[in-house]
């Protein structure tokens, strides 16, 4: 009877707040005049997502390594109704342009409600043949640089109760054949940003962080390296977009976006956010006053 006391409560809870969290509804006007950055803005769902914000009167800074196709999607932001739309091009390669990106996106906005981070680098579908280097450099991109803009962009979000949109996929969830760096990369962001998210809830810091798990999606990129190799139907890269705005705007903890109605149900894991849970009880809260 002690031990259902102990556990059979907090695991009823968890389970009703896991599958009840997520019944707000989304409002445009939510993002009305909130400043938002968005990464890997030139094309495919980046750009999508900067249409949507624009059409909802949001600040927008954009970046991507194309100044030529940033130049046209502020353009057309404006012409959307951005409440500001600016460009800043570079590589994410380089985490010193990574990290003065974000301190210079805020200048321009005036600060920064919601840092959307969803750039990756190129990458072809294929067995691993002891390519190290390749591996570091999607690590670096893929990860890493997520990693430095967050905590660039963290003080900033602090101040205004912000919010974190990590773009994931499939790929970070579970294992597949001919893509183990692009996987690495997507299962390290899981783990680090969920991670933060827990840290985030025990020292009370108000900024939240959505994972954003996608199927695949009609990008030019996408589509491209899947010819030949997948028969699985693309879904919509704007209706995509859209999502990832939504569960971003209601501070979910993560979002599902794929063609089966089955994957947030296989994938979404109550069993690993129980132990979580359970887990946490047996930390020392101490710790987390102190630092």
């Amino acid at each position: 009877m002690a031990v259902m006391k102990k556990y059979l409560l907090p695991i009823l809870v968890l389970f009703l707040a896991y599958y009840y969290s997520t019944n707000d509804e989304f409002r445009p006007e939510m993002l009305q005049g909130k400043k938002v950055i968005v990464t890997g803005a030139s094309k495919g769902i980046g750009r999508e997502m900067a249409y949507h914000l624009s059409k909802m009167g949001a600040h927008v800074v954009l970046t991507a390594r194309s100044e030529e196709s940033l130049q046209k999607v502020v353009s057309r932001c404006l012409e959307l109704g951005a409440a500001s739309a600016h460009y800043i091009a570079g590589s994410m390669e380089d985490m010193t342009f990574a990290e003065q990106f974000v301190v210079k996106a805020g200048k321009l906005m005036g600060g920064l409600d919601m840092l959307i981070l969803n750039h990756i680098t190129s990458t072809s579908m294929s067995l691993f043949h002891e390519d190290v280097h390749s591996v570091r450099r999607v690590m670096e991109v893929n990860f890493l640089s997520y990693v430095v803009l967050s905590t660039a962009a963290l003080p900033m979000l602090k101040q205004s109760n912000g919010s974190i949109a990590v773009v994931s996929s499939l790929a970070g969830k579970m294992t597949q054949p001919l893509i183990a760096s692009y996987s690495a990369s997507k299962f390290a962001l899981d783990g680090f940003f969920s991670t933060i998210r827990k840290e985030h809830l025990v020292t009370k810091v108000n900024v939240s962080i959505t994972l954003c798990i996608l199927g695949l999606i009609d990008t030019e990129t996408a589509l491209r390296a899947t010819s030949g190799i997948l028969r699985a139907q693309a879904s919509p890269k704007d209706e995509c977009a859209l999502e990832i705005i939504k569960g971003t705007a209601l501070r979910k903890d993560e979002v599902y976006y794929d063609k089966s109605s089955w994957t947030p149900i296989l994938l979404g894991n109550p069993g690993r956010k129980i132990m979580e849970f359970l887990t946490l009880r047996n930390y020392n809260r101490d710790i987390f006053v102190s630092n």
